[in-house]
């Protein structure tokens, strides 16, 4: 039985998309989102998966609501 997924790749290459979009550095937004720079990181290689919290505070430090970043996200998978 097939039972779709999350891809990590993706969710990390939309963050990588959205920060570039306002050209910040993982140093200014993991700041901004209380995350560790080395956790964002992961994330946009795809290593890690966001939690919920975790996506939610990465919008809103980029300044988008998490249905711009779902929709976004959407046109890539």
């Amino acid at each position: 039985m097939y039972i779709p997924t999350l891809d990590p790749i993706k969710v990390g290459q939309t963050v990588l998309f959205f920060r570039n979009q306002k050209g910040i550095s993982q140093e200014v937004l993991s700041g901004l989102a209380d995350i560790g720079r080395s956790h964002l990181s992961a994330i946009e290689r795809g290593e890690r998966k966001p939690t919920l919290e975790t996506l939610y505070r990465i919008c809103n430090a980029l300044g988008i609501k998490m249905s711009v970043f779902i929709l976004k996200l959407e046109e890539i998978l």
